[in-house]
């Protein structure tokens, strides 16, 4: 008996027993890697994060990230100490999240598969990508309203730029023990813009706008600017605006300097490919990997399950229908004063969710008329929406931190 004893308090059967709460986390864990395996919600990170909750959240597991506070000092520690003392995974949190560096990482990675050259041949549209940020700041405002503290609500208000590293990195230096919630906030509802737009979509537009037909609209007015040598702009593209965007909010270039130069080394060609790879592969995938399992790790029982929690949630949601309701308004006060109309689909793709809230407008578009494709339109909007977003980032931290 003494030997089944033992072996019964080895395992954690009885501590789950005692903790209920831990069952209720294991539960969203598991639902999570659901929707990344089965339905394939954003599958790259939200199968990580899913699993990190699962870690985190099994008993005597020593694999939950602990919030730093007056007690522990668990901020003052080395590497090793904490280590040591409160597992690999707060270590990994302490060392790779707390200090803002996956983010970036992950943004070089995706500058570097990202092709500006839509946005290049259709700049007027790149203005739409700012107009969708207005649900950033929408829920800024209200969120202060709601009690929130104004860095608890520029945290929770960058979910609107349907962007996951810039709501990750924003979270951290804003408000840190909402990291968790501000995560998975922002890449479930990336992970459902597909269901999101539409309905947007359906409560803005008429028939009339859906069907608006951009390549008939280039035809009857056609364009004065021709770009010559698009390879040699796209070269010099992301050198001028990290220049400008340095100069202008220089909070903001830790996400959009690594951006534009993992886009940079891609342009280059074949002289920075092996970088290239290095940034769009290897970097990218590791980054992707403890990015999610960290981010997972800080949602226990004790910091996810709060009416707080549920508030974010909400208030992303909101975020998310105010940004994309943003941007089509925009083209519609546009099409009022201007000869040569824009299809609003166009302005609900100021989103960071690149690619998918283009694909997903383009979708809409042919639904209504087969020919209308107007996918390279909303990647214009869709890019300069990333980097919108970024520097929405910048100013918040340069205002509020």
């Amino acid at each position: 008996m003494n030997v089944l004893e033992k072996l019964f308090d080895m395992t954690a059967l009885g501590e789950i027993g005692q903790s209920p709460l831990s069952l209720v986390m294991l539960v969203i864990g598991f639902v999570l890697l659901y929707l990344g395996i089965k339905k394939k919600f954003e599958p790259l990170l939200l199968i990580p994060i899913a699993f990190g909750v699962i870690l985190a959240n099994f008993p005597s597991g020593n694999m939950g990230v602990i919030p730093a506070d007056e007690i522990n000092a668990i901020s003052d520690l080395t590497i090793f100490q904490i280590a040591k003392e409160y597992g690999i995974m707060n270590m990994l949190y302490y060392t790779l999240i707390k200090t803002g560096l996956l983010p970036p990482l992950i943004f070089m990675g995706v500058g570097a598969m990202t092709d500006f050259g839509p946005m290049l041949r259709n700049l007027r549209l790149a203005f739409f990508g700012a107009a969708a940020q207005i649900g950033i700041f929408t829920v800024l405002i209200s969120s202060v309203i709601s009690g929130f503290t104004i860095e608890e609500a520029g945290a929770m208000g960058i979910i609107g730029g349907a962007d996951g590293p810039t709501a990750i990195y924003t979270a951290i230096i804003l408000a840190p023990h909402l990291l968790g919630p501000i995560a998975i906030a922002a890449y479930s509802y990336m992970a459902l813009v597909p269901v999101i737009i539409p309905l947007v979509v359906k409560y803005t537009m008429n028939p009339k706008e859906l069907s608006i037909n951009m390549k008939d609209q280039d035809k009857q007015y056609p364009s004065n600017v021709v770009i010559r040598d698009i390879k040699t702009v796209k070269i010099l593209f992301p050198i001028v605006l990290c220049t400008i965007v340095a100069l202008l909010v220089p909070s903001s270039v830790p996400l959009v300097g690594l951006l534009l130069f993992g886009n940079l080394i891609k342009e280059i060609g074949s002289d920075t490919n092996r970088l290239f790879k290095a940034a769009s592969e290897t970097i990218m995938n590791t980054a992707t990997i403890f990015l999610g399992l960290c981010v997972g790790a800080t949602m226990t029982a004790a910091t996810f399950l709060n009416a707080q929690t549920l508030l974010i949630i909400a208030g992303g949601f909101v975020a998310f229908v105010i940004s994309v309701a943003g941007g089509i308004f925009a083209v519609k006060i546009f099409n009022l004063f201007a000869k040569k109309k824009i299809n609003p689909l166009i302005g609900a793709t100021g989103l960071s969710a690149v690619p998918m809230a283009s694909r997903v407008a383009n979708e809409i578009a042919l639904k209504h008329d087969p020919k209308n494709h107007i996918l390279q339109y909303c990647m214009s909007s869709n890019i300069s929406g990333v980097i919108g977003s970024a520097v929405a980032a910048g100013v918040l931290i340069s205002f509020l931190s």
